[in-house]
């Protein structure tokens, strides 16, 4: 066991290390292939964005696992990078799509804003305040305390990550949009990530880590359970009609691989893919 162990914290800090690539770099592929980031939560880059930029200024207080204050720099990049992608692939509103305002709008709108400029704004602002604090409080007794509930607080916000995805696929029914590849880098980097954080030291792992860690997994084994039941799901129809088996009107929908028959009775070959397209006539 002592040498298995050894194993898993030598391995387990690269794979920390490069999880950022290998989480989302087929997310952010998928996007740019489709021209589409419809089904993928913006919440997600802005949740590890303003997670991981907070971590970075809680290493000056903790001094944690340098392979930890890596994974928050990498992640930073490649989140940066996530939300420029998906902003400039977001279909337009035609019908209802995750990045329409929510049923219930945000205060101010917030992150479901149309345009580009207010998501760069607010984390320009967002990390200026936070360097601003951190000059201040560097050379005063509030420091410690203060870098200790930024990292609480940094670590409660990245175990949210799942939920926003969790309840955009519970609404659709479906995880289409959303990588299987993410979950199973997930599943697989909280394996890795419980066995290093309970494997190391109190001094190189802090305790927030570990308690964080396990209700993140929890959540992540939720995402992996609602692709299993739903797996890509079906797609709403146009002017709010749902797609089913049954009657409709004078006509009725086939199954995926059988023709959108509408109200008129025409039949009309739609491909499965192309559902949100298809208007029933």
């Amino acid at each position: 066991m002592r040498f298995l162990n050894a194993v898993v914290t030598t391995i387990a800090p690269i794979f920390i290390v490069t999880s950022p690539i290998t989480s989302y770099a087929d997310q952010i592929y998928s996007i740019h292939r489709t021209r589409s980031s419809a089904g993928f939560s913006l919440d997600i880059p802005l949740i590890m964005l303003v997670a991981s930029i907070l971590k970075v200024y809680y290493w000056f207080g903790a001094h944690f696992s340098t392979s930890l204050l890596l994974q928050a720099i990498l992640m930073i990049t490649i989140q940066l990078l996530l939300l420029h992608v998906a902003l400039s692939n977001r279909p337009a509103i035609t019908h209802h799509t995750p990045f329409q305002p929510a049923p219930t709008p945000r205060p101010y709108d917030f992150w479901q804003w149309r345009m580009a400029r207010p998501y760069w704004a607010f984390l320009s602002y967002f990390t200026g305040t936070l360097f601003v604090l951190h000059v201040l409080l560097a050379s005063t007794s509030l420091f410690q305390p203060y870098t200790a509930l930024l990292g609480y607080v940094a670590l409660a916000i990245e175990a949210t990550l799942p939920l926003p995805q969790m309840i955009t696929n519970q609404r659709r029914r479906g995880c289409k949009g959303f990588r299987v590849s993410v979950i199973a880098n997930w599943l697989i980097g909280d394996v890795f990530k419980m066995w290093f954080f309970f494997a190391s030291g109190d001094k190189e792992v802090p305790i927030a880590f570990k308690l964080c860690g396990v209700f993140q997994m929890a959540c992540d084994m939720g995402l992996g359970v609602q692709w299993w039941v739903f797996g890509d799901g079906v797609e709403a129809a146009p002017l709010g009609k749902p797609l089913s088996r049954e009657p409709v009107a004078n006509g009725f929908v086939m199954g995926e691989k059988g023709p959108v028959v509408g109200e008129k009775g025409v039949p009309m070959d739609v491909p499965m893919e192309g559902w949100e397209r298809a208007r029933l006539t």
